[in-house]
């Protein structure tokens, strides 16, 4: 049952992945801002701004939209409870409050993403369910894509290498601009990952003996995508890319 439930948040994950593919695009060709943002630390006054109580942050009791301040609270115990209660409290808490616009920004400059993210890879399913609904939200920002789609594709990495999961992934339905992920001019920290990622999933196939046989996965299913023809001549092409690491990771996948 487990494995199936990981195919769930994978899929998730993918279609999540997806529907940022065009904007991490463009971003990547321009220029990325510098900046530190805000600090992350544990503040005595949070809630006190909106009249709801520090306490209330993570019991639900709290209506209000919270502030920089409560924000930076919640995400200060995502990173340092071990109480998953806690966790899984902040992090709707965290999602609820990332679907306001100004939050998303907050968020980001809090040093948020990262800290979200870090939990699509714990061990409880439902607060990774949770993780995963607040990089949702999180993700409507344009800025925030290129953060949110590289916490997905750790997730995506780490599950790859187990043969178990092979399956679920091939036969999650993923929109075909995942493909675009492939493209030459992605960032190379994209690119060297979604090649691991086909590197690790190819090499399960094969030792579970499933490319010979050619396994029954529908359209529309990132097996379609992987072994196609368009992602083939994506690979080809980044035979030629102009970083050395990029083309040697190519040239272990095999040819098409």
């Amino acid at each position: 049952m487990g494995g199936a439930r990981d195919a769930g948040w994978v899929a998730a994950g993918l279609l999540l992945g997806a529907g940022a593919c065009y904007c991490i695009y463009r971003l990547t060709r321009g220029q990325r801002r510098g900046g530190r943002g805000l600090r992350l630390r544990p503040s005595r006054s949070a809630g006190e701004a909106t009249g709801c109580p520090a306490e209330d942050l993570t019991n639900g009791s709290c209506d209000d939209v919270l502030n920089a301040e409560q924000l930076q609270k919640l995400l200060y115990l995502v990173e340092s409870t071990e109480d998953p209660v806690i966790i899984e409290r902040a992090l709707v808490t965290l999602g609820n409050n990332a679907a306001f616009s100004a939050n998303q920004v907050i968020i980001r400059e809090l040093g948020g993403i990262p800290i979200v993210g870090s939990k699509i890879n714990d061990p409880n399913h439902s607060i990774k369910e949770k993780a995963l609904n607040a990089l949702n939200n999180l993700s409507v920002n344009v800025e925030n894509q290129i953060k949110i789609k590289v916490q997905v594709l750790k997730l995506l990495l780490n599950l790859s290498e187990n043969p178990a999961m092979t399956e679920g992934l091939l036969g999650a339905q993923v929109d075909s601009s995942f493909l675009s992920l492939y493209d030459g001019h992605m960032a190379k920290e994209i690119l060297l990952r979604v090649l691991t990622l086909f590197q690790n999933i190819d090499n399960c196939l094969k030792k579970e003996g499933h490319l010979a046989v050619q396994p029954t996965f529908t359209k529309g299913s990132l097996f379609f995508l992987l072994y196609g023809e368009e992602c083939a001549q994506k690979m080809r092409a980044l035979v030629n890319h102009h970083d050395a690491d990029v083309k040697e990771k190519v040239t272990i996948i095999p040819k098409f």
